[in-house]
């Protein structure tokens, strides 16, 4: 099957190159290996993660239109209140981590509608579900890839000039022989000054199973999981107690700080601000991810709130899922670690009255699209990663080391994004890293590889390193790096150029940039300070 650009992987990064490129008059094919399309918003159930400016600017035109659907799509179909219809910066889940909480399912559709009038034309083919299990090449170009169907292992093999690689963990990179890195880069390497003093290659940031939960009258509890025991007597050396209790490091200070769990609080929604300046937002765990406040929708349309459960004591970080033969172990054993967690809030779990166990908590797999009750994927918060023509190191944009200059202005911004450097616990057995960050912009070179003349990186694999991986894997910055790649692609094939060319030719690199800026990119930010 041939096609002008290929993006495989179908998560925010794939969707919006195969957006971006459609839109270049291209035709694509986007493979997904999953059931939903876009990855960390919906199949891995994770609600966006975003700056605090994120309702006025920082983010491209078309992740705004994907917000702005999400909130539509909520006033068209959903039973909300007179008030709540009304709020222009709706929060369906008045959750404290995002100004937008939403339900995974609704992403899902309004990624569709985005992606309808493509499939209609039949510009855009959609492989569902596909993964990629090898690829040819001829020296410095990927001449095809074959995908691989996850239930019957009918196998396609696909050709385009350009081949982009949106999958979570990079897989295209070893299947197409393109060089890249995996964990903690040296001191030496980078210059980081978090980073440590010898290579970690398979130290990588946890894993986790998220799932949501409502709590209604009943007895819910089910049958206890089989490694129960173990996960609940499981204490890592930094975490201050028991993985399974309400005791967890304080991701900015390390000290071991105590989270509260009430379901159903009385709060108004209306009232909730959301603001990671003012806080992390997560020491009421309820709260925290909550996707459904039930006082946003007319009095019992909702019998209880609804919390997604991303939370430190889910974070999986016993080996590595990458580049390791038993990863599949690891990955099951994530899945054991959630469905411990959630059999200890029914039953073992203090409660604020003295009790313990919350028995009225129900799994909401209908709400993540699982029979199992979690996420269909794990959520990956670090992938492998190219080694590009330039790669994003932590000075370039630590407030620690930039102080008031902000982060570096690279000339070849291909757009921006904004979070601190947020590492959760790693497969070394390393504390969280967190770092204050400045606003930042994406360079052009970090999604040129160093070789490689037609594979482009399309999701959390550019040229970032093990900790800048900390702020570019969030859910617009991932959006803005594979719209970046699909315009990228459909440029050098109206051109008969390369993105390397592009990149090293100022006329080209000016003539791009203005097409961004056309489409709704931001390439630099206001005079504003990080966080």
């Amino acid at each position: 099957m041939y096609t002008d650009v290929l993006v495989v992987g179908g998560g925010l990064g794939g969707v919006a190159a195969a957006l971006a490129a459609l839109r270049t008059g291209r035709s694509v094919i986007l493979t997904e290996e999953f059931d939903w399309l876009g990855g960390q918003l919906t199949s891995q159930a994770v609600p966006p993660d975003e700056h605090s400016w994120v309702e006025q600017f920082g983010i491209t035109a078309s992740y705004r239109a994907l917000r702005d659907g999400i909130r539509d799509y909520y006033r068209r179909h959903y039973p909300l209140t007179v008030a709540s219809r009304a709020d222009p910066h709706l929060n369906p889940g008045a959750g404290y981590v995002s100004k937008l909480c939403h339900e995974p399912r609704v992403a899902v559709a309004v990624l569709d509608e985005m992606l309808a009038p493509y499939r209609a034309s039949r510009r855009l083919q959609v492989l569902q579900p596909y993964r990629p299990v090898s690829a040819d090449t001829d020296g410095d170009r990927v001449t095809a890839v074959t995908v691989q169907h996850r239930d019957t292992g009918e196998q396609l093999t696909l050709t385009a000039p350009y081949i982009l690689d949106a999958t979570e963990t990079g897989e295209l990179l070893p299947l197409t022989g393109t060089e890249y890195v995996t964990g903690f880069e040296a001191q030496h390497e980078t210059g980081e000054p978090s980073a440590p003093a010898e290579a970690q290659p398979l130290n990588m940031q946890a894993v986790s199973y998220c799932f949501a939960v409502d709590h209604v009258d009943g007895d819910q509890v089910g049958d206890k999981p089989a490694n129960y025991a173990f996960w609940r007597n499981y204490q890592p050396d930094f975490w201050g107690d028991r993985l399974l209790s309400w005791t967890a490091p304080n991701p900015r200070t390390l000290e071991s700080s105590h989270r509260s769990f009430t379901p159903n609080p009385d709060d108004d929604p209306l009232a909730v601000v959301a603001d990671q300046r003012r806080s992390g937002g997560d020491l009421n765990l309820w709260t925290f991810r909550r996707i459904a406040a039930r006082r946003h929708f007319v009095p019992g349309a909702y019998a209880s709130d609804i919390c997604l459960v991303n939370w430190p004591m889910i974070d999986y970080f016993e080996g590595p899922v990458i580049d390791v033969p038993d990863a599949a172990k690891h990955l099951a054993a994530a899945k054991e670690l959630s469905q411990a967690v959630f059999y200890w809030l029914q039953t073992e779990a203090p409660r604020p009255d003295g009790g313990t166990g919350f028995p009225g908590l129900r799994l909401r797999g209908d709400l993540v699209g699982s029979a199992d009750g979690l996420a269909q994927a794990p959520y990956i918060r670090e992938s492998r990663r190219i080694k590009a023509a330039y790669t994003i190191v932590e000075q370039d944009l630590s407030v620690a080391v930039r102080g008031s200059r902000g982060a570096v202005e690279y000339a070849d911004s291909v757009g921006i994004g904004m979070y601190r450097i947020d590492l959760h616990p790693s497969t070394g057995g390393d504390n969280y890293i967190d770092v204050a960050s400045s606003p930042f912009r994406i360079p052009l070179g970090a999604l040129v590889p160093q070789r490689v003349e037609n594979l482009l990186p399309a999701s959390k694999n550019l040229g970032t390193t093990h900790i800048t991986n900390g702020c570019y894997r969030l859910h617009p910055v991932e959006w803005n790096i594979g719209e970046a790649a699909g315009l990228l692609a459909g440029f050098c094939l109206d051109r008969g150029v390369s993105p390397r060319a592009v990149h090293a030719t100022p006329a080209l690199l000016g003539e791009f940039q203005d097409h961004l800026v056309a489409q709704g990119i931001e390439l630099a930010w206001p005079a504003i300070a990080g966080y």
